[in-house]
């Protein structure tokens, strides 16, 4: 077996994995003021989905990573 197809498949599942637990957990915590606080939904919609952007962009780094391993 390869030893570089063992590494881009660590490197992009280690790297997924924080960044889909994060993007979870924004989700949760964003969905559990909205309960507590309706008329906000409008207020944490917008940083809730910068935070999930940035969140992904890191994912994306480990893709890229993945892709450029030799």
């Amino acid at each position: 077996m390869d030893l570089t197809m063992i590494a881009k498949a660590l490197a992009i599942g280690i790297g997924s994995i924080m960044p889909a637990y994060a993007i979870g957990k924004i989700g949760a915590k964003a969905m559990e003021s909205i309960g507590r606080n309706p008329e906000a939904a409008g207020k944490i919609l917008v940083p809730m989905l910068l935070a999930a952007a940035f969140v992904e962009a890191v994912a994306i780094y480990a893709l890229v990573i993945a892709f450029s391993i030799k």
